[in-house]
């Protein structure tokens, strides 16, 4: 699958068999995607933490506040992503620059992610919703989450809905 294929073909999973779980080897090659994702500096001011199995389910629980994302029980693997400390270089062109370059790192940390699981066949869904303390007194963490991804395989009937994209001439132009 090239990469308009899987621009063409990836959309956030609303529908996830909870009966198939995702083979170890392509849980790998996602994170190894995630992991040569570019970042300020090569920084990487994040960490995943892959929760399966019970810390899935109870992450499950904090992203579904409010009647909100009620699929993500469904979806075997949630992926937390957790905000790091800038590497200096990184922090001092941040400050400088007055550019948060954390946010626009996680943010390609998530679409490389999110990309390889469709290349591998998987369904994603990249959710803000969700209970920032709770997620981080489940996975034991000490900084900020900020995304969590579910990852499972679509059940059959969640088929491929059309893309509702502005026009091209709308979004870029030349100078």
């Amino acid at each position: 699958m090239n990469f308009t294929e899987i621009a063409q073909t990836r959309q956030s999973c609303r529908k996830y068999d909870a009966h198939r779980q995702v083979e170890t080897e392509k849980l790998a090659a996602v994170l190894e995607s995630a992991r040569l994702a570019p970042s300020a500096c090569n920084g990487q001011p994040y960490h995943l933490t892959v929760c399966k199995g019970e810390s899935a389910k109870q992450v499950a629980s904090a992203v579904m506040g409010m009647g909100m994302n009620k699929f993500a029980a469904d979806a075997p693997v949630m992926i937390v992503i957790s905000e790091e400390p800038y590497v200096a270089t990184a922090a001092f062109g941040a400050k400088v620059k007055g550019n948060d370059y954390r946010s626009i790192d996680i943010g390609i940390v998530a679409a490389y992610l999110t990309a390889e699981a469709t290349a591998q066949g998987l369904g994603t869904c990249i959710l803000g919703w969700f209970d920032d303390e709770k997620i981080r007194k489940i996975c034991g963490l000490d900084k900020p989450v900020r995304l969590v991804i579910t990852l499972g395989y679509a059940s059959e009937n969640d088929s491929l809905r059309p893309k509702k994209r502005k026009a091209l001439e709308e979004l870029a132009g030349e100078k």
